[in-house]
């Protein structure tokens, strides 16, 4: 089942000098995939993620989540839909340190009133799969890096959305912590197949990826699919970033 569509999607910022960002992109996700999005600071990647989790509204083309149009939706129903079918995980966490990491996860249904005992069970099962249970009951400043992105993974996947999108999840984690959350990541879309959409500068981030998919100047520059090797794919997108240009610090193919 195609749970994201993307066609002939255009944005053009106005302005005194009108700049376009994205020209003529075209994307398909189906259910199970784990997608990421690679390319240049300015290449339009950040603006694609913004249109596909409905923050900012195309120019041209369409986009289709679960075969709904979102930009047809009023207000309040872009809001619900947003909270009920997208789950988001940013650089920064994002997470509300007045709250335990319990409250956290359990945000979504508790904005959507779903039953205590059901609330309860769903974040027991999800804090084993992402081996957080002995964390539930502190606070977010109590917690690692890496602990803070798990528990904000968890609250994206806590009401079973159609699609998650990741922004940079590694961007503010050392390396250790970083591949334990794209390994936990890549379980989550493997045992659960979860819906992934990631963008990152990270080489190795793109690695547990199905796919890679390159954008510069705001067009679809490649794409590339990872066999049964993990190594073997990280030297692909490293090539292909090598191919691509930008400046040498945007990317990081070396972690230590």
């Amino acid at each position: 089942m195609e749970v994201l569509s993307v066609r002939n999607l255009g944005k053009i910022y106005k302005g005194a000098v009108s700049h376009e960002a994205l020209s003529n992109i075209n994307l398909s996700i189906e259910e199970g995939d784990f997608v990421g999005i690679m390319g240049p600071s300015g290449s339009g990647k950040t603006t694609l993620l913004n249109m596909i989790s409905t923050i900012d509204r195309p120019t041209s083309g369409d986009i289709r989540i679960g075969e709904q149009d979102p930009f047809r939706l009023s207000e309040e129903q872009l809001a619900m839909f947003r909270r009920r079918e997208l789950g988001f995980v940013f650089q920064s966490f994002n997470l509300l340190n007045t709250l335990t990491v319990k409250e956290n996860i359990l945000l979504p249904l508790a904005l959507d009133g779903i039953a205590l005992d059901e609330m309860e069970r769903r974040v027991q099962s999800l804090a084993e799969k992402l081996d957080i249970v002995s964390i539930l009951n502190k606070r977010t400043y109590e917690i690692s890096g890496g602990q803070a992105q798990r528990t904000a993974v968890a609250r994206a996947m806590i009401h079973g959305p159609k699609l998650i999108l990741a922004d940079e999840p590694t961007g503010n984690l050392d390396s250790k912590s970083a591949r334990d959350v794209m390994e936990m990541m890549d379980r989550r879309n493997k045992e659960d197949q979860a819906t992934m959409l990631l963008v990152t500068h990270d080489a190795v981030a793109a690695s547990y990826c199905n796919r890679v998919i390159f954008i510069k100047d705001g067009q679809l520059y490649n794409e590339i699919t990872r066999g049964d090797s993990q190594p073997a794919f990280y030297q692909k997108i490293i090539n292909v970033l090598s191919l691509l240009g930008g400046e040498g610090h945007e990317f990081s193919p070396i972690r230590r």
